[in-house]
């Protein structure tokens, strides 16, 4: 199994961020930090990151 790149966590105020896995920072979502989200569009966002993430590496045959 692919392992994901991008993750959620609850933040302090109720509001959600998407990070990647390796730093623990927030998601670049196109130029804007992947933060202070609702939890439905947090969901959706992680998962198009990874979905996008998992074909960049199969393209470029760097899967593991």
């Amino acid at each position: 199994m692919v392992q994901q790149r991008f993750n959620l966590r609850q933040e302090p105020d109720g509001t959600w961020t998407v990070f990647e896995v390796s730093t623990g920072l927030p998601a670049d979502a196109w130029g804007r930090p992947a933060k202070g989200l609702d939890k439905g569009y947090a969901d959706d966002l992680v998962d198009l990151l990874n979905v996008f993430d998992t074909k960049r590496r199969i393209t470029r045959g760097n899967i593991d």
